[in-house]
């Protein structure tokens, strides 16, 4: 057996290929089987290929409907280097973006972005991106409101929780299938047991959301349903209600926070007469009012930690929430206390809820600087694509966008985190090219212009080390490299060598050197630390580097401890009920206090679509990583993503379980298999993200997806003027059966020529 890991955990493959889970992992994922499936399968592409269009014409406008040609290396190398240089003269630095998204590798030195950028940095520069997918809300707001946007450290840790917490209130909810994995590999997977364990502890569990689900049935939560987007309107109902009662710690307010006085009287509606109590707060998020003023009543009696999912923030004024949350457990007066107070996402991922140490290291690929400073929010990328030259309010100040002509992508599937996926194929249609690394004929690949195929996780040696993980472990290479695939980071070494500064980028080092120096590199860190990690021959042959573990205080302790004395990064040094800083902005989609801002698509709003689509992450793949895996494929509904919709919806609209629909709005239309389901709140219906892009006309913006893209409806509005973050789940759309849908062709090798 050979011991590797991924982004799902750490795994030993047989020498026949067949995968197993180390005994010490007490639930491991059963995706990591799709690893070695997918690896040897048709779908792998086994050497360089040329778009035929691109080729011949340059002619960007049948990309994704075009053959490719095979090239060897040599040549394909030219073409990329010669282009890079031809688009620098002739349009500058800031016309090739590598603002790469993606999960890539959970390695630290094969991770695709990394190196990258590290490339791109070196050859004069790169549009860059800016926030992300995933919190890119939060991460706006956060750092005004707290003074750090270290949004993936702010949760308590289940020790604490158990311990200390008896009241949890979940909006968005926990679902275990995202603790499942973590960016940087997981170690092993025991959200499950703690979920158990704070269940024998007595811990009640509220989740507020549209879905029955989204935490363990074991912690037997109670459901609170609500329409999708109105979580800020709910926690200021419940936050009059504390302050009808007389249940606010005024104490802890005035120690610990500024500008509360502000943001109450927004609550009680002295300036517009528009009260925000719990009757107000029922006629916009659907709940009952007698229901909302009884758990802040719980909650005011409880040692209680409020908890906010990422998925909430991914929304039309997404920074309401987050911001929301925050001031909702301010008033209750826990925070800096162990288990209360608020996280945000918690469960989100594997590590951020488990018992860690904030203090090892990780091996790190060093990135260089980039001599272009044009960074666009990830949000507005198609913006970018459409709009050169146009001014973007962002963070306070404007961004000019600018002139992409060169997309250079490794590691990230820009057909699965985009919105608006028909408006984004107008805009990629203007590049002149598109250069990717890809390991299978995914969207990616299949509308690019120059192909170059990358190894996969098995086929590398690398270190998985995630950041609160306590051991670092060998990722050890299982299988030979598919084909004539190559590692990126020797694609890149070999492109550096043929534009003149090889010795900068890859300083003399192969993958094995590379590792021992990025491993050295950070045990030196450590033990500066007062670590003492083993040094890399014994770790590489052991296949690990366990340290011990130095749990962190409970999240903003010190700060409660003594607020003068370690004071936040704030204007005053205190947590900023209201912002002065982003009142200052003057931006009517974010003003200066956590509010109620009414979305552009709502459930009631009288247009012509009823109901309200909710993507939720995968519990078959990660993202759109393994789609063509056994395992996603079995989950598919008459070869489409599944569709769940409340049965009585689904009814009124004469769709029988199992049956192919279509999904749309104005924006655009895809195919999906239904699943009826009592799970979700009336009017709201759910797909998993993640299935690969399918086209019905390749490469024409307006065409259906066959496949089930939820991407095709969502709207890639900004979430605010200070986030500009993506708001995928502000969305509403019809259902309809589809008897004559078109068969699914994702997971296709293109024409060859």
């Amino acid at each position: 057996m050979t011991r590797t890991a991924s982004h799902w955990g750490v795994y030993d493959v047989d020498p026949d290929g067949s995968v197993r889970a180390p005994a010490s992992d007490p639930h491991p994922p059963g995706l990591v089987a799709g690893l070695p499936e997918l690896a040897g399968s048709r779908l792998r592409i086994d050497r360089p290929h040329v778009r035929e269009g691109w080729l011949r014409r340059r002619d960007p406008s049948t990309r994704g409907a075009d053959p490719f040609v095979p090239v060897d290396w040599a040549t394909a190398l030219g073409l990329v280097a010669d282009e890079l240089t031809r688009v620098r003269a002739e349009h500058g630095d800031e016309a090739v973006y590598g603002g790469c998204y993606g999960w890539a590798s959970a390695g630290r030195l094969h991770h695709a972005p990394s190196v990258l950028k590290r490339f791109l940095g070196m050859n004069g520069g790169y549009v860059d991106k800016v926030g992300n997918h995933s919190f890119g809300a939060a991460l706006a707001v956060l750092p005004h409101v707290l003074g750090r946007g270290d949004v993936i450290a702010l949760t308590p840790t289940w020790p604490e929780v158990v311990e200390h917490t008896e009241l949890v209130v979940m909006f968005g909810g926990a679902h275990l299938k995202n603790t499942a994995v973590d960016s940087g590999g997981a170690l092993d997977h025991t959200n499950a047991d703690w979920f158990d364990e704070a269940r024998a502890a007595g811990i009640r569990f509220v989740t507020v959301g549209p879905a029955r689900d989204d935490v363990p049935a074991a912690v037997d939560p109670e459901w609170f349903p609500l329409r999708p987007g109105t979580d800020t309107a709910l926690m200021l109902g419940l936050a009059h209600t504390l302050h009808d009662d007389g249940a606010v710690d005024r104490a802890f307010l005035a120690r610990y926070c500024d500008g509360y006085d502000e943001f109450e009287r927004y609550l009680l509606g002295d300036a517009d007469g528009i009260v925000r109590n719990a009757d107000w707060a029922a006629g916009i998020t659907g709940a009952d009012a007698g229901r909302i003023r009884d758990l802040a009543r719980r909650m005011a009696a409880s040692r209680t930690l409020v908890t906010t999912s990422w998925s909430v923030q991914r929304a039309q004024h997404g920074e309401q929430p987050v911001w929301m949350t925050v001031a909702l457990a301010a008033m209750l007066g826990g925070i800096g206390l162990p288990g209360r107070g608020f996280g945000i996402g918690f469960g989100s991922v594997r590590g951020n809820t488990l018992p860690r140490t904030e203090e090892i290291p990780r091996p790190t690929m060093p990135l260089g600087a980039n001599p272009v400073d044009v960074a666009v929010p990830v949000g507005r990328f198609t913006d970018m694509l459409l709009h050169p030259g146009e001014e973007l309010e962002y963070a306070g100040g404007r961004l000019t966008l600018p002139d992409v002509k060169l997309v250079y992508s490794a590691g990230g599937n820009p057909f699965h985190h985009n919105a608006n996926l028909n408006r984004l194929m107008a805009g990629w249609r203007r590049l002149e090219t598109v250069v990717v690394h890809e390991q299978f004929w995914n969207p990616p690949a299949h509308f690019a212009d120059v192909v170059l195929p990358a190894t996969t996780t098995m086929e590398r040696n690398d270190v998985l080390a995630h950041e609160f993980a306590p051991a670092w472990v060998a990722m050890t290479q299982v299988r030979a490299p598919h084909a004539q695939s190559r590692h990126d980071l020797d694609v890149f070494a070999e492109l550096a060598d043929r534009l003149g500064f090889g010795e900068q980028y890859h300083e003399g080092r192969d993958e094995m050197g590379w590792l021992r120096h990025l491993y050295d590199v950070a045990a030196g860190r450590a033990r500066r630390r007062g670590h003492d990690p083993v040094d890399f021959d014994e770790f590489w042959a052991t296949g690990r580097c366990d340290f011990d573990l130095r749990p962190a205080p409970a999240l903003l302790a010190d700060f409660r401890g003594d607020p003068d004395a370690h004071p936040l990064h704030t204007p005053s040094g205190r947590i900023q009920i209201s912002s002065p800083t982003i009142a200052g902005f003057g931006y009517d989609d974010c003003p200066g206090h956590p509010a109620w801002l009414e979305p552009a698509e709502r459930l009631g709003d009288g247009g012509p679509y009823g109901l309200h689509l909710v993507s939720n992450q995968p519990a078959a793949r990660l993202h759109s990583q393994l789609d063509p895996s056994s395992g996603s494929l079995a989950t598919k509904v008459a070869g489409h993503e599944p569709l769940r919709i409340p049965r009585a919806d689904a009814q009124e609209r004469g769709i029988a379980d199992g049956e192919v629909v279509r999904v749309f709005n104005d924006r655009g239309a895809f195919y999906a298999g239904a699943v009826l389901t009592d799970d979700l709140a009336p009017q709201v219906c759910q797909i998993a993200t993640g299935a690969w892009y399918d086209p019905l006309e390749p490469g024409t913006p307006g065409t259906p997806d066959k496949h089930g893209n939820p991407n095709v409806v969502t709207a890639d509005t900004g979430s605010s003027r200070l986030g500009q973050a993506p708001v995928a789940q502000t969305v509403l759309v019809e259902v309809e059966p589809a008897p004559d849908a078109p068969p699914v062709t994702a997971h296709r090798v293109p024409s060859v020529r």
